[in-house]
This record gives C-alpha cells, sequence and structure tokens, in this order.
C-alpha cells in the first residue's frame, strides 16, 4: 500500500520525530529546542551528531536478502510526526520494514529511545501498510544491537508522549525549571539553568543585594 498523498494542512502541525524523545527526557528541554529554537553542544551531542550525518546520509544497499534505506523520510498523520529514520530494514522475500536508530552512548534507564523507535514503526505501519513488530537499538559504546519489540505497552507510551509533546508545542508555552539527575547530562543545563531559575530569589533581596553593592 502506497503512502497517502500529503495534505498541507496536516502536514503544517506535524512534529519533528525528535521532539518525543526530547519530551520524554525533560519537557522542558523539549521546548527550549523545539519552541525557543535553543540549541548547545557538548562533547556528547558533537559525537551523536557526526553518528548519525554518518547513517543519515541516504541511499539503499543490500547484502545478504537485506536491502537497507538510509536517511528514509517518516511521518504518521496519527501520531501527528515527521521526521527520518537513521536505517530501514527491509527482510524476507515479502519485505518488511524494520528501523533501526543509532545511538553513541549505551542503553538508558528511561524508554525514550525505544518511544523515538516506537514511533518510527507506527510510521512505517501507516506508510506502507503492513505491521511492523519490532526494530533495534544500535548503540555506540557497546557495538551492540539492542532488540525493541513493539507490544501495547510501548504504544501506548509512544502516543501518549507524542500527545503531550504536540500539546505543549501547540500551546507556546515552556514549562517552569525542575532540576532533576538529568540535568547533569544535558548540553542545555547552562541555557536552562534550573539550579537558579527552580526557586529564583526574591525581589526584594535582590534588591538589597544591589544596593549594598
Amino acid at each position: 500500500m502506497s503512502a497517502a498523498p500529503p495534505d498541507p494542512a496536516l502536514e503544517d502541525t506535524l512534529i519533528p520525530l525528535s521532539a518525543l524523545q526530547h519530551f520524554l527526557f525533560c519537557p522542558r528541554q523539549c521546548a527550549l529546542i523545539h519552541l525557543e529554537d535553543l540549541w548547545a553542544e557538548d562533547v556528547a551531542t558533537a559525537e551523536g551528531r557526526i553518528l548519525h550525518e554518518r547513517v543519515d546520509a541516504g541511499g539503499t544497499e543490500g547484502r545478504a536478502g537485506v536491502r537497507v534505506a538510509r536517511g528514509l523520510a517518516l511521518r504518521s498523520l496519527a501520531l501527528g510526526v515527521a521526521g527520518r529514520a537513521d536505517a530501514v530494514e527491509f527482510r524476507g522475500r515479502t519485505p518488511r520494514p524494520v528501523p533501526v536508530e543509532y545511538k553513541r552512548g549505551k542503553p538508558k534507564t528511561h524508554r525514550a529511545d525505544e518511544v523515538q523507535l516506537c514511533a518510527q514503526a507506527i510510521c512505517l505501519e501507516e506508510m506502507f501498510g503492513t505491521p511492523v513488530p519490532e526494530g533495534a537499538l544500535f548503540y555506540g559504546e557497546t557495538r551492540r544491537r539492542q532488540g525493541v519489540a513493539f507490544d501495547a505497552e510501548l504504544r501506548a507510551l509512544t502516543a501518549e508522549v507524542a500527545a503531550g509533546a504536540r500539546a505543549m508545542i501547540a500551546g507556546g508555552t515552556t514549562p517552569p525549571p525542575r532540576r532533576t539527575p538529568g540535568c547533569r547530562r544535558c548540553s542545555l543545563q547552562d541555557l536552562c539553568q534550573p539550579g537558579r531559575l527552580e526557586r529564583p530569589p526574591a525581589i526584594a533581596g535582590w534588591l538589597a543585594d544591589r544596593i549594598a553593592e
């Protein structure tokens, strides 16, 4: 089954696939990136960008009964997202798409990577009209694939995250800062300033300090 023709009205409302991962990790980070167009790069994000530039170059290749499409454009009207897949493998006589996402680090305790991959699978199901029951995450630090089954629980979480991210972006409001252990690993920490802005100083105290200076 071929993909439905684009509807300009719907296309304008789609949010980036990457916003789902950002939103699940931290809604404020998602807003800073996708509402306020803020970005800061550190070693981790630079390594991740270089890795994705290599695998997202586009084109196809074949090996041992598997055709690999890189940088494939994706969209899901059900989720309201659009983006690109690092790689989609088409396997078997009747090729079934299998999304493969590349990450620079190692498996995480939260499910942001799995949600991003599941969203890609839902895009592929809409585009090709065939079930996509599983995919894989490849982590650069471990140099191993981690299989991901797109079960009902993960699909429900993905739909919930997509709805939350869309609502926040459509509302145009950046959530207030809330300091978490994940802040230490966020390249936007200096722009976000969670430690300072979560509990801003009282105006009276601030004025007294300025007068004393």
